[in-house]
């Protein structure tokens, strides 16, 4: 275990950090050290926890963590003006503060530079001299690796391929010929950015493959998952723009542009030449079909099938027909009853039927 901060030195690291966006208020004793965060039920006297959904109340009430971050509301309704044992953090956002106080107490391994034996890096290949290459990884001909760069063990970084500053390539991710990653991207093992998109030609019942001469296009600070996998453009380019998100087990399609800061849950799939807007959060084992936009901003939930250009900024739900949120929720609660609806009209038909006329 680290030998952690003092709780004023952690709030004075997240501040700067946060470049002043998450002000935050210490309750408790400043010269507490923290050496770790945890769950609220898990947590002890000298590490860190956090509060951001009102259904946990309970458990941070009775942690007994050393120090809880979580919104002014919530420190009032639990714990009135201080609590006798626990240090308390006011903030806004606390899941956003509780991020960064993680990263600064559990800091990112920094690489220690040079080629290692077994690494296989082209005499054409330029490798800076502060970036690292673990034994099994293949640097191949043109390929420029950055300053600060970590290709992991087993990686390949394909023939004029760009690997930004301060990036990093887990065991096994694999960056193909042409590739550019921007600064501060980290993939994950498994990952192929790169790889040919679906493209074929129909001929007499035959497919006739179409070359994939683009690139992918990658901005800084990007973070790709475990074998999500990102297809070079067909002609233009596959481009995801900076600070963009991906989980594990990604399709995305050739051509596709990834808007900034959107974020992507596992298992979604992007057919070729859609565009997701910039700010768009879209849920796990969402279906987006190809050659359609999707507005800044948008949320798509888990499972939904994108079938269709959403032009307006909204929430939307459901596998067919695509829906604003709110009347999704609405067809799905009268969709349980249907049954009973069924019945009802047909008791309602068979009165009809049953009703005397003007003759009888």
């Amino acid at each position: 275990m680290t030998a952690g901060l003092r709780l004023d030195a952690l709030l004075e690291a997240v501040a700067h950090a946060a470049g002043g966006q998450l002000p935050a208020t210490l309750h408790g004793d400043p010269a507490l050290r923290i050496r770790a965060v945890a769950p609220l039920d898990a947590a002890g006297a000298d590490e860190l926890s956090f509060l951001a959904n009102p259904r946990y109340r309970a458990a941070a009430r009775e942690t007994r963590a050393g120090a809880l971050v979580l919104r002014p509301a919530d420190r009032k309704q639990l714990f009135g003006d201080g609590h006798p044992r626990m240090a308390l953090i006011e903030c806004a956002n606390p899941y956003a503060w509780f991020a960064l106080a993680a990263q600064r107490l559990s800091p990112a391994e920094a690489p220690a530079p040079g080629i290692a034996p077994g690494a296989h890096v082209a005499a054409e290949a330029q490798v800076h001299a502060a970036a690292r290459v673990d034994p099994a990884a293949v640097v191949e001909a043109g390929a420029v690796i950055e300053e600060g760069s970590w290709i992991g063990s087993g990686a390949h970084v394909g023939a004029g391929s760009r690997v930004g500053a301060g990036s990093r390539l887990h065991p096994g991710a694999r960056v193909l010929a042409g590739c550019v990653l921007g600064r501060r991207v980290i993939v994950h093992s498994g990952a192929v950015i790169g790889a040919d998109g679906f493209g074929f030609a129909p001929l007499d019942g035959r497919w006739i493959k179409i070359p994939q001469t683009g690139r992918v296009m990658i901005g800084d600070d990007v973070e790709i998952g475990a074998n999500t996998t990102i297809d070079r453009g067909a002609m233009g380019d596959t481009v995801i723009e900076e600070g963009v998100k991906l989980d594990n087990l990604i399709q995305v399609g050739h051509n596709c542009r990834i808007g900034a800061h959107s974020v992507l849950a596992g298992c979604v799939g992007i057919a070729g030449s859609a565009s997701i807007g910039r700010g768009c959060q879209i849920g796990g084992a969402a279906m987006i079909a190809g050659h359609l936009s999707i507005a800044d901003g948008t949320l798509i939930g888990p499972g939904t099938l994108v079938s269709r250009t959403i032009s307006e900024p909204g929430y939307y739900t459901g596998f067919f027909p695509l829906m604003p949120h709110r009347d999704w929720e609405r067809n799905a609660a009268a969709l349980r009853h249907l049954q009973e609806l069924r019945a009802r009209v047909r008791a309602l038909e068979a009165g009809l039927k049953n009703a005397p006329t003007k003759d009888d």
